[in-house]
């Protein structure tokens, strides 16, 4: 596992990204699998989207003010982004809590899901915290052939990302 040091910090102090690379625009996007539910027929795969424009919305915890401001503005924006386009709300957060927050919310148009159970994302994309043991703030954006046209990690993890350079990504890439 590789580590990519002092490129994002929790409440000011340091945090290590770990993983097997950094994906970086223009990279073809990793295939991954991610969690809807507990059972293995809940398993959900990038491939599975194939030929739509991607956003991946990825937060520590939905039980954070930050993230939850962050799932909610993708969910209101992923209304403006039209039907080619998927979104993807990524978190180490159990599927049962991400359901929770869902409903209690309203969140209709991103779909939820949880690398909890092989953390296969966060090692695919480097966006492990190794002190946290959580997922880095970050967004991704997905062209139809799957490339990376849009990359951020939130340089402060207390900080909200810049959902408007996404959502231009998204128009770019539609």
């Amino acid at each position: 596992m590789a580590e990519f040091k002092n490129r994002v910090t929790y409440r000011g102090q340091p945090v290590t990204l770990e993983g097997e690379q950094e994906v970086k625009e223009g990279d073809v996007a990793p295939d991954f699998t991610v969690y809807k539910g507990l059972n293995a027929s809940d398993a959900v795969h990038l491939s599975d989207v194939k030929g739509n424009v991607v956003v991946l919305s990825v937060s520590p915890s939905v039980d954070t003010k930050v993230c939850a401001i962050q799932l909610r503005t993708f969910n209101k924006q992923a209304t403006e982004m039209g039907p080619g386009v998927k979104v993807w709300y990524v978190s180490l957060d159990l599927p049962f809590a991400l359901n929770r927050f869902s409903a209690a919310e309203g969140i209709h148009n991103v779909s939820v899901l949880s690398d909890y159970k092989d953390r296969e994302f966060a090692r695919k994309y480097g966006v492990y915290m190794k002190e946290l043991g959580l997922l880095a703030r970050s967004t991704f954006v997905l062209d139809r052939d799957g490339k990376v046209v849009f990359r951020e990690i939130v340089p402060e993890m207390t900080h909200e990302p810049d959902y408007d350079a996404a959502l231009e990504a998204v128009r770019k890439a539609l």
